[in-house]
Formats: structure tokens, sequence, C-alpha cells
């Protein structure tokens, strides 16, 4: 396949942080923990964002989100998500985000189309109501700038085909001062099915001065280069095409500096990370635990969920997949993988192919009369989640 011819490509640029390559790890609830974070920022450069907090569960100090704030001491720029759909509680939010030095650069979530938040009037569904979208941003950037804090935003094209919202959210959070705008170029009604819309990441770039970052179907690093160079984006937000691959960052990296090479690891290379991820993990929740059995388990418990995906296209057998996936220590977690073929090459037949979640479009669930008015900047009632993470 010939390489894509790319536009000039510069570092990102948010506020006083360049980044280089221009990517950045999506925010994934129960994914992108510290563990996680550090794990793929061995492979390479970018913005690598915590799960995400809820501002009043922050304002309120819930413990778990206070242990969810949690960044390696090398972590830079040190990438917070924020969901609200309040304009005061995300500018209290943001104030202590600033005053207690908790992160260097702050991301407003309204991209989540997951129905117990588009039901309440949140995360996608909120940039319908134009007026409070417009007043909740603003309020955010007003809280981070005297700090230095950029603040970028984080949406979907719309709420459906007939309610789309991304050029028109696009313009009001640049003119509230956002730093960057990422769109994923998928509806709320299409969830994670179907294909990503370049051509709209393309029509927003267009659209607006600010960096813009275009998230959707990067499964490969080719892919991220055939984004920039079809939408002229200026950066790209990786998800669900990293699980089970964090050295895609790697290749993310070569592929943005002009080099052709791409990782093939073999299983018993997969297998070194997987024991690496693992190690992280239980690193993370011994520091948190009351005893450091119960923080291995712990730990070993989180990384169960990513066994599938590291192995998906590996000839290895139902009995050993299941055994991994129910680890409750490193030494049993040694001898699992020392019974995989570490010379098996990986599955290509997989790249290219979708990763994580995958589900069917369906209707989006919105509160009673959501739609009947496009100016009403009043907050949704009960929209405001009390626990982090997604």
């Amino acid at each position: 396949m010939t390489a894509p011819t790319l536009p000039a490509l510069r570092p990102l640029t948010l506020g006083p942080h360049e980044v280089w390559p221009p990517v950045v790890l999506a925010p994934m609830a129960g994914i992108t923990n510290v563990g996680f974070r550090r794990l793929c920022r061995e492979q390479g450069g970018g913005i690598y964002v915590c799960e995400m907090i809820t501002t009043r569960a922050l304002v309120e100090r819930n413990p778990k989100t206070l242990r969810m704030i949690a960044f390696g001491a090398d972590e830079q720029p040190r990438s917070l998500q924020l969901y609200g759909t309040d304009p005061e509680i995300t500018a209290a939010a943001v104030r202590i985000v600033v005053e207690r030095n908790l992160a260097d650069h702050i991301d407003l979530n309204f991209g989540c189309p997951v129905p117990k938040v588009t039901r309440r009037g949140g995360g996608s569904a909120l940039p319908w109501r134009r007026r409070l979208f417009a007043r909740l941003v603003r309020a955010a950037v007003e809280a981070a700038s005297p700090a230095g804090v950029p603040v970028t935003v984080k949406m979907r094209k719309g709420i459906d085909d007939d309610h789309l919202t991304y050029v028109e959210a696009g313009l009001a959070a640049q003119d509230a001062g956002v730093a960057a705008v990422a769109l994923h170029g998928r509806t709320a009604a299409q969830r994670y099915s179907g294909t990503a819309d370049w051509d709209a990441i393309a029509t927003l770039k267009q659209a607006l001065d600010v960096p813009v970052l275009g998230n959707g179907d990067i499964w490969e690093a080719d892919d991220a280069l055939r984004m920039v160079a079809h939408t002229g984006v200026d950066g790209v937000v990786v998800g669900r095409g990293c699980l089970g691959r964090p050295w895609l960052f790697a290749d993310l990296e070569a592929a943005f500096n002009g080099r052709t090479e791409r990782r093939l690891p073999n299983l018993g290379e997969v297998a070194a990370t997987m024991r690496r991820h693992a190690e992280l993990l239980v690193d993370q929740f011994v520091a948190g635990a009351r005893s450091p059995a119960r923080g291995e388990r712990d730990g070993c418990t989180d990384f169960r969920k990513h066994v599938a995906w590291y192995l998906k296209g590996f000839p290895v057998g139902s009995e050993l997949r299941r055994s991994l996936a129910m680890i409750e220590s490193l030494a049993q977690l040694d001898d699992l993988l020392g019974k995989l073929d570490s010379t098996v090459p990986f599955p290509v037949e997989t790249l290219g192919q979708p990763r994580g979640r995958t589900n069917s479009p369906g209707k989006v669930a919105l509160p009673d009369g959501w739609l009947a008015s496009r100016d009403d900047d009043t907050p949704p009632d009960g929209a405001e989640l009390d626990d982090s993470g997604g």
C-alpha cells in the first residue's frame, strides 16, 4: 500500500505543552488507569488521559474518585478528563484541579453515548442544548485559565443523523477559549457500530482555527496517517485500537516520524508484555491496598479483562485462555504464560480489525422533551453522576 501524502505536521500545542507525536490515548473506563498508561508510555510519546472523573464526585471529595486521580512521577503532561452537566459544579471541579495541582490538562467529555448518561442529558446529548454547552465550556476555561491549564473538549457528531451538533459545538467551544477540539466521527445513535465518518472530521477541521483531533477507526498506525491525510487534523485520538496492543503507540511514533517499521510481536513477546502489564497493575493496587497480598490479588483481577484482547487471533486453547482470565497472583500468571508456545507468529489476519466493544446502533435515550428546545440552558435534572470511571 502506498503511504499517504501528509500535510506538514507540527507538534500538537495545548497551552504550554508541545506534544509529539500528536497522539492522544482516549480515556476508557476501567482501562486507562495509571498502570496501563505507563505501559503505553513506555512504547511511545503522546498524551495519555486517565479514566473519566465526574465533576460532582470531585467536588464532593468522593474517595474512589480521588484515588483515581493518580499519575506517574514522570507523566507529563498529566491529563484528566472531566464529565459534568452543570456549569457551576464544573467550574468548582476545575478550580479544585488547578488549586491542588492535580493535572496539567483538562478534557471535557461530551462524547459518552451510554444510555445511563444520555437519558439524563449528559455526554453526547448535552451539545444539543447549545447555550448550556457554551456556558459549561466557558465556565471550565475561565476556572482553568488563571493557572495556565489548557481545556479541550471531546465530542461526537451529534445525537443522530437528524440532530447533528459538531460544527456548531466546535465553534462554540472555540469561542469559549478551548485549546483543541476532538471529534469522534460517529453519532451517539451509532454507539460503536459501523464506520467512523472521517469526512465530518475534515469538515470540522475546515471550520475551526484551534487544533482539531480525529477519533474513530484507528486500528493501525497507518490508519492514523490516512486520517491525517484525509482530514488535515492536527492529531489523532486512539481508543479501542490499543486494547491488547500497547505497542500500537510505538508504531504511531514511528509512523509520525516517517519510519516504516511496525511491531508484529510473536506470542512470546506478547506474553512478556502481558506480564509487564500485570506487574504494573499490581504495583498500582499494592500502593493503595491494606496489604501487599490484597493489592496483588486486586491487580491481577483488574488484568483479567485484558487477556482476550492480548490473545486475539493466537491459537491458544480455550482452557488455557480461561485459566489466564482467572488469575489471582503473578506466580499463577507466570506459570500459565510459560505454557504458551513463544514461537507462534503474530496473527496478521487481525490487523486492521475492530477491537474492544462493538454494538449495534440504536435510539438514543434522552430526557423527556430534550429535543424540544435547543436554547434552554438549565442543567438537566439528576444528570450529575456521583461516581467516576464511566
